[in-house]
């Protein structure tokens, strides 16, 4: 099968048609809408259906099989996020907290992508590791820290500036000081946001229940956290697609700049993912995930984090090309891509490079 073949078959899936009725619907102006207790249900069930599975697969493999990924993960993840702020900044000349807003939601990582994911292995036949639900976890709030240190520390050098070029005309520092706890954020606190945040609590203690019941427990529950899987997606993406057609309108805003990098980016993001993690080890669908993981833009964790991290950051512009643009590729054609990609590096006969370099150091 190629990939266009790939492609087009993942367009027929419920998933991606449930998402397409969901823009449909948003387009025509129904007044269909997931009522909002069920709105907040899905994403509380799909993130302990994740990490239930994750805490099974890290009881089975043990903690320092995914030990590797996980620290590669987390360097991917700060490098492309650093690479995001430079490219935003300097070519697409966006201010400092647009760039930096956008950087950190590109280099996060996004919970109902990676369940689509899952969704679409499982249509292929294939599987992954599942400790990387562990991974998602670690994530999720690491390049939100990142990109406030570096807002911080760079509004801290305006400042210290700004206090060295007024000086001599008379402002007092208490003025100036005064601008600077305006436009500063408290790091501790976003931190502490960040991993007490709900995702993060459930994806977390799911994940150390799964550990702890582990195969055996799960079948007492399995029929519902496993069987209706696909099902809650599928409902949640009806959502997800009222909410991007309602901001198709609003991706006109973005400008042609972003519209590009949001799609760009993750599509290099993924690929590099899947080579990295191939050469780690990692199966065709853990590869999958994991490039996943690399090009998955955080639009639920995003926002929340960002209007208090960095209120002077413009949300339409974050917002809309996460949802609005880099989600619906993501799920309809960079996942294809990326499985195509993998397919062809697991190829019998392909060189492993990295047991390759290793054995040839030893």
């Amino acid at each position: 099968m190629d990939i266009l073949q790939l492609i087009q078959s993942n367009l027929l899936t419920p998933i991606v048609l449930f998402f397409i009725f969901g823009i449909v619907a948003a387009r025509i102006k129904s007044d269909l809408k997931i009522p909002d207790a069920i709105s907040e249900f899905l994403p509380i069930y799909l993130l302990a259906a994740i990490g239930l599975h994750g805490g099974i697969e890290m009881r089975n493999t043990g903690f320092e099989t995914m030990l590797i990924p996980m620290l590669a993960a987390i360097g991917l993840s700060l490098l492309f996020t650093l690479n995001h702020y430079q490219i935003l900044k300097r070519l697409g000349k966006f201010n400092l907290f647009d760039s930096y807003a956008l950087a950190s939601t590109y280099g996060a990582v996004g919970a109902v992508t990676f369940s689509v994911g899952l969704s679409f292995l499982k249509n292929q036949g294939v599987t992954s590791e599942g400790y990387l639900a562990a991974v998602l976890a670690v994530l999720e709030p690491v390049a939100f820290i990142l990109a406030i240190f570096l807002t911080n520390m760079a509004v801290s050098k305006q400042i210290k500036n700004k206090k060295e070029s007024v000086g001599k005309i008379g402002d007092s520092d208490s003025e100036i000081d005064l601008g600077l706890n305006e436009t500063k954020t408290n790091l501790k606190q976003v931190l502490h946001e960040s991993i007490t945040g709900k995702a993060i609590v459930i994806l977390l203690g799911s994940i150390v229940i799964g550990y702890i019941i582990g195969e055996e427990g799960f079948s007492s529950i399995s029929i519902v956290f496993d069987e209706l899987f696909t099902g809650a997606i599928v409902i949640f993406l009806i959502e997800m697609g009222i909410i991007a057609g309602q901001r198709l309108d609003d991706i006109k805003k973005v400008g042609v700049f972003l519209t590009a990098f949001a799609i760009i980016m993750p599509t290099f993001n993924g690929i590099i993912g899947v080579l990295v993690s191939t050469a780690l080890g990692l199966s065709l669908g853990g590869a999958v995930m994991f490039g996943l993981l690399m090009a998955s833009a955080s639009f639920i964790a995003a926002p929340a984090v960002l209007r208090h991290a960095i209120p002077q950051a413009k949300p339409s512009l974050y917002i809309t090309s996460a949802l609005g643009i880099t989600f619906p590729y993501n799920i309809i054609v960079l996942l294809p891509i990326m499985f195509m990609v993998s397919s062809i590096v697991h190829a019998e006969g392909t060189i492993d490079l990295f047991n390759y370099i290793t054995e040839d150091l030893i």
